[in-house]
């Protein structure tokens, strides 16, 4: 049996981590539309990664099941990346809630089922989550341990508490990495980790897009104002995915690490003040 990595999501950088993290083992890509598997999957193959793809809807718990138990029958999982997600200027609110949220909840509970003793996953966040004033510990704690099926349905996560596309997002990314540290328990049962990152703005399909959006000169403006003062490459998240699931990250689990170039930091004490 093969040990399968299991990549949900394939934009630039859930690939850009399968590269780091799969050799010698069998990746298994999973994306919402056909042609994305099929264009991840040559990509993969010419470089030389034994590949096989599937379709998963990530806001359905019934497809994700499939998605995991095809994971499971094709060998040992022991990797997952989860970089599947909407934008917030490009999808609604409860979309956004769906995918974004709920999304990530389900895949963490029945790949935290499955996940073989020594595997670890990283699920790919938002710097956005990080722009989100503090919540109450009992926000946290409801965000981070209500069962998947009756997450949607917090009362803070309803209509008339949410103020648009952007603040969902933020909730949902800051929900996926509480998330993260409450299922880094549960993982620790089978002798696996689970982390998650949250890059700024990376070079990508998606991050052209926002670019031209409707908040775009506040993306630029991000960029021109950060520290470092440039976006990120794909790689570059890799690289710190690949640290996460790798063996010199053994010792790391339940962890958010943030890879913005310094966005967050200027936001909070410096001269950044944007509606992003």
């Amino acid at each position: 049996m093969s040990d399968v990595i299991v990549v949900i999501g394939t934009g630039s950088i859930g690939l850009a981590i399968a590269r780091r993290v799969s050799a010698g083992k069998l990746v298994l890509l999973a994306d919402m539309r056909q042609e994305n598997v099929d264009a991840a999957t040559v990509l993969l193959a010419d470089a030389g990664f034994e590949v096989t793809g599937e379709i998963v809807d990530v806001s359905s718990r019934k497809s994700v099941q499939s998605l995991a138990d095809q994971a499971s029958s094709l060998g040992s999982v022991v990797g997952v990346i989860h970089a599947a997600g909407v934008s917030p200027s490009t999808a609604s609110p409860e979309t956004i809630l769906r995918v974004d949220l709920y999304g990530a909840a389900v895949v963490l509970e029945l790949f935290g089922k499955i996940i073989a003793e020594g595997g670890s996953a990283v699920i790919v966040g938002s710097q956005a989550g990080h722009r989100l004033p503090a919540l109450t510990q009992e926000e946290d704690k409801v965000l981070a341990t209500t069962p998947a099926e009756e997450l949607l349905a917090l009362p803070m996560l309803q209509k008339d508490q949410i103020e648009d596309s952007l603040h969902a997002y933020q909730l949902a990314k800051r929900g996926s990495s509480l998330r993260v540290k409450a299922e880094a328990v549960r993982w620790g049962t089978r002798g696996a980790r689970v982390n998650s990152i949250s890059p700024g703005i990376t070079f990508s399909p998606l991050a052209r897009k926002e670019l031209d959006g409707p908040r775009g000169d506040d993306y630029r403006r991000m960029v021109e104002v950060s520290p470092v003062g440039r976006a990120g490459t794909p790689d570059e998240v890799g690289a710190v995915a690949a640290l996460l699931m790798g063996p010199e990250g053994a010792y790391i689990t339940g962890s958010d690490f943030l890879a913005d170039g310094g966005v967050t930091a200027a936001y909070w004490f410096g001269e950044l003040d944007l509606s992003v």
